[in-house]
């Protein structure tokens, strides 16, 4: 029997929430066997809105610390946040990613 997703998300702390698997380093970028977290679908959603999985490593953004220190990112947390955690909000591409 496979492991029980935890209802916390590892990125914006909320409780009570579905959580998918989230690869801190993108398995095309070879992070296959490397730390996951678990993160509810609106995070999860706004980092690959964000950023491309190659963004992701050439920025350095590989762990938790750095999703939430990211000044993008932190905004959006800081929004989530106040949300409950039924809520799963639209999510649409960066004007940034989209060019």
């Amino acid at each position: 029997m496979g492991k029980k997703n935890p209802t916390v998300c590892e990125l914006c702390k909320r409780e009570g929430v579905e959580t998918t698997l989230h690869h801190l380093i993108p398995k095309e970028e070879g992070g296959t066997f490397l730390p996951t977290a678990y993160l509810c679908i609106p995070c999860h959603k706004q980092v690959h809105s964000l950023f491309t999985n190659k963004e992701l490593v050439e920025l350095g953004i590989t762990n938790i610390e750095a999703l939430q220190q990211n000044e993008r990112m932190s905004k959006f947390l800081k929004w989530i946040k106040k949300q409950p955690g039924s809520k799963i909000p639209r999510t649409r591409k960066s004007n940034e990613r989209k060019k």
